[in-house]
């Protein structure tokens, strides 16, 4: 069936600016013409260009095309031991995510796509210089998104010179995975397989909560909580497996990721006063300093956000580590009252989300609030005490 379709982007790792998951306006397959065509219409009404539209069909295409069954590729002879021992993993981290989790999987992740390690997407953001808010393209089905992907290095420059111009802070990455938030049965692509354990298992599970649910039009929202299940998911799925050594990786990466959410909590709000009080763009630099000298005295135990000390930033870049780390504290409170279950908390976050349009933190935070309240209720103290 030929289906225009999304693809949101997420960044992840210990690799400077490396992002997964752009959006993408895509076709696939060439039945039922006269569907696609008006799916087609649609995204070009709404803002794509037809070139990008084709542009990312095809290329996405080219990916579709060359998926092999993981189960298929393990029966090869001539597999080396790492490769082997990646895929395995793969195949362990989405079932885990199936049956612990109770993620929807569906296909997804249970094949593999060989692409060059060159090959990936690019991904714009931008942001107003004078204020700490992105600028947002909007697509169909998840709404406005506060990034843009594009399958050449030279559109995505183009598009943020464009943007520049104007007067917006930018900033493009590279991407080298995507998803397509359950329409399809993504594959994994090759790539990914140049990456640690932890890391692998992370991405699965982090793209596999996009799968489960996705909130259109709170990319923040949607990154965020995908940080704090990944994470998590990859901590209890080596404790699963009794992997000592991954677990404890995993358990730093997410006592940094915790606080750098923290840090950029405070950062950030202290930077939206400083706008509020007049800050101009010119007068910015001295500000982004003073954060990273801050940031360089804490104590760290990885690499996970080192670029941050040392790369120059801008409004874009801030908002980006933010879309990924933004209110992590909430989530792991959740996940403590739940006594360490995580899949009770994801499931108790996805009804907070979708009861209350708007402000999906905003709920999840009375969601909270409401917890603690039951927790030091005297009921609650008193059918402690008996």
């Amino acid at each position: 069936m030929v289906l225009a379709r999304l693809i949101s982007c997420i960044s992840w790792g210990e690799r400077p600016g490396a992002c997964r998951k752009p959006v993408l306006s895509l076709v696939e397959g060439w039945q039922h013409g006269r569907e696609s065509l008006l799916l087609l219409l649609t995204l070009c009404l709404s803002g794509c260009s037809p070139l990008y539209v084709l542009r990312a069909g095809y290329e996405e295409a080219k990916i579709l095309w060359r998926r092999q069954a993981i189960e298929t590729v393990l029966r090869r002879d001539d597999l080396d031991a790492d490769t082997r021992a990646k895929l395995e993993l793969v195949l362990a981290a989405r079932a885990f995510a199936r049956d612990t989790l109770r993620l929807r999987v569906n296909g997804s992740y249970s094949s593999l796509a060989r692409v060059d390690q060159d090959q990936v997407v690019h991904v714009v953001s931008a942001a107003y210089c004078d204020r700490l808010e992105p600028y947002t393209w909007w697509f169909p089905i998840v709404g406005r998104v506060p990034y843009k992907g594009f399958f050449s290095k030279e559109a995505a420059e183009a598009q943020a010179k464009a943007l520049e111009e104007k007067g917006y802070d930018t900033y493009v990455r590279p991407s080298v995975a995507f998803s397509t938030l359950g329409w399809f049965a993504d594959p994994l692509l090759s790539n990914l397989l140049r990456y640690d354990r932890v890391t692998l298992a992370d991405v699965i599970i982090h793209e596999l909560l996009h799968n489960t649910a996705y909130i259109g039009g709170h990319a923040d929202f949607d990154e965020s909580f995908a940080t704090f299940v990944g994470n998590h998911g990859a901590m209890a799925f080596f404790a699963t497996r009794n992997d000592t050594e991954a677990m404890r990786q995993a358990s730093k990466v997410w006592e940094d990721t915790l606080q750098f959410s923290e840090f950029l909590g405070h950062f950030t709000s202290r930077l939206r006063q400083a706008y509020a009080a007049g800050l101009g763009c010119a007068g910015r630099e001295p500000v982004f300093m003073a954060a990273q000298e801050e940031f360089r005295a804490m104590k760290w135990r990885t690499r996970h956000y080192a670029d941050f000390a040392t790369r120059r930033l801008n409004n874009s870049i801030v908002l980006h580590y933010l879309l990924y780390a933004d209110r992590l504290w909430t989530f792991e409170t959740l996940l403590q009252q739940h006594g360490d279950s995580l899949a009770d908390t994801i499931a108790t976050i996805l009804r907070a989300a979708r009861s209350r349009e708007g402000d999906p933190f905003a709920a999840v935070e009375a969601t909270l609030e409401s917890s603690k309240s039951r927790l030091q209720s005297p009921e609650s103290t008193n059918a402690v005490a008996r």
